[in-house]
């Protein structure tokens, strides 16, 4: 159980914070800042009141017919201020402990705390972490949130939807109508690159790898959260989210070496020792490398949230035991079976492609394309970023997973419209521009949370902010390589799906 504050807000509610202030500050013009708005003896301009003094409530439930006695179910705190006149004898009470700006000198600050047991008959032992839940006043923002995403997602689906019935059903009617040779000569649109289309891309290495990454990481975020919504994760269990996420990482490495190696074969490459490797070792080798570095400045700062060496150990054994294995057995089925049969074939010579207008350059489509999956998700982020750096509880696990779906939706939806465009301006160099295009909601990502930083977090010192982007940036890798391949596959069913109605001779 965490020892919580709770005090009153507007509209007669309560609010319940896991931890207490230490102390607060009146500024010089008389304004309380923090905490020092709970006690109207806290008006001595430009001074600092030390909270020294806490009042500990431990409320319990006695269970009857059983042999155990009685049960925690809620612990609350609220911090005192008092300049105790004798140290050794304190009897909590007199004026606030304060301490002004301008103080010089050595001061001696007497830290007391007081405990009372009340019996608490209502609240069950199944249910006591309600209190702290229903004290977060969010749920009205997150519905808000969720709509304004579906909003997003219903105009994209109406979009998608338009391309695909009314100018696709026209373009494959009018292609599959083309008889006579006459008709023939005057193809135009995404029809005249069939022969281009499944062109291997520049660098199928690195992008297969990047495949196979964004695989392992979508499937372990959809299982993550769905056990979370099921409530197998509770809040009140720490570390439990992180632990699934890793065993399921670890675990599916078999499906990651297996879409890399389908996905390196189909675009022609040969080096499939490179590409498993490449697979096992690049996207978690910069993860740990980045990892291994924050760890070494928290263990120069002496923290306690330093990792132990045995647990760096522990989670290389996994990697190198269990993940790398199992990733070779999957590149081993993948280079096994036989490459992705294509709808159309390659062409000898590839095709000029056209001068672009601005907007089906790639570099603005990559941009445009980002924005929307980053406006579904961008309220919600304010809340993880918040309870990952600033202690509070997160616990709105359904929320998170219907804006998990609805990413994936929007991700697909707006990879899938850009795409078209591509291909009826005739540019059929689909395959690095889809992925970048749903993983440049990372790039939004990333200026969020320097925003975040710089406007919520009073963070000062080279180490903290040195920890806080490191973090970053291994969720801005994951989220790139997540959004990504999301951004991939739903193109790679789309130009197949497309280009297996049409007629081609």
């Amino acid at each position: 159980m965490p020892v919580t504050w709770c005090y009153d807000v507007e509209d007669g509610q309560r609010f319940c914070n896991p931890g207490f202030p230490i102390g607060c500050y009146i500024t010089e013009d008389g304004r309380p800042k923090d905490a020092c708005v709970i006690n109207s003896e806290f008006h001595e301009k430009d001074t600092f009141y030390i909270f020294n003094h806490v009042d500990i409530k431990i409320y319990y439930h006695v269970v009857e017919n059983e042999a155990l006695g009685a049960r925690l179910v809620a612990a609350k705190l609220e911090p005192k201020s008092y300049k105790h006149t004798h140290a050794d004898n304190p009897d909590c009470s007199g004026v606030p402990m304060d301490i002004s700006n301008k103080a010089s000198g050595e001061v001696k600050i007497a830290y007391t705390y007081s405990v009372t047991f009340q019996e608490e008959k209502s609240i069950r032992w199944a249910s006591r972490w309600d209190y702290i839940l229903e004290s977060m006043p969010h749920t009205h923002i997150q519905w808000f949130s969720i709509m304004n995403s579906l909003v997003i997602v219903l105009f994209l689906s109406g979009m998608v939807a338009m391309i695909m019935l009314r100018t696709l059903h026209k373009d494959i009617a009018r292609y599959n109508q083309m008889d006579s040779t006459e008709d023939a000569q005057e193809e135009f649109g995404w029809k005249l690159v069939h022969g281009d289309i499944f062109r291997p891309p520049r660098k199928g290495m690195l992008l297969s790898v990047f495949l196979g990454s964004g695989t392992q990481i979508l499937i372990m975020t959809f299982v993550t959260l769905f056990f979370a919504c099921l409530g197998f994760l509770s809040p009140a269990n720490r570390g439990a989210l992180m632990t699934c996420a890793v065993v399921l990482w670890v675990l599916l490495g078999t499906p990651a070496g297996y879409v890399a190696a389908r996905f390196y074969k189909s675009f022609g490459g040969e080096k499939w020792k490179t590409n498993v490797l490449l697979t096992s070792f690049l996207c978690p080798g910069i993860v740990f490398a980045d990892f291994f570095i924050m760890n070494l400045i928290l263990w120069g700062e002496g923290s306690s949230a330093a990792i132990p060496f045995g647990t760096l150990v522990a989670i290389l054994a996994l990697w190198f035991c269990i993940s790398v294995p199992l990733t070779f057995i999957g590149a081993y089925f993948g280079f096994k079976k036989n490459a992705i049969e294509h709808p159309v074939r390659t062409n000898q010579i590839p095709r000029q492609i056209p001068e672009q207008s601005f907007y089906t350059k790639p570099l603005p489509g990559i941009i445009m394309g980002g924005i929307l999956p980053f406006g579904c998700i961008f309220i919600q982020l304010f809340f993880i970023l918040n309870s990952i750096w600033s202690h509070q509880m997160y616990y709105m696990f359904g929320f998170l997973f219907l804006v998990f779906i609805i990413l994936v939706i929007t991700c697909s939806e707006a990879t899938i419209l850009l795409c078209y465009f591509h291909l009826c301006a005739e540019d059929y160099h689909w395959q690095w521009r889809s992925f970048l295009t749903s993983g440049f909601t990372a790039v939004y990502f990333l200026i969020y949370a320097i925003h975040y930083f710089f406007s919520k977090l009073q963070i000062t010192g080279t180490a903290s902010t040195i920890l806080y982007f490191g973090y970053t940036m291994i969720m801005v890798l994951i989220f790139f390589l997540f959004t990504g391949t999301i951004g991939f596959f739903a193109c790679f069913w789309f130009v197949t799906k497309i280009y297996s109605v049409v007629k081609v001779d």
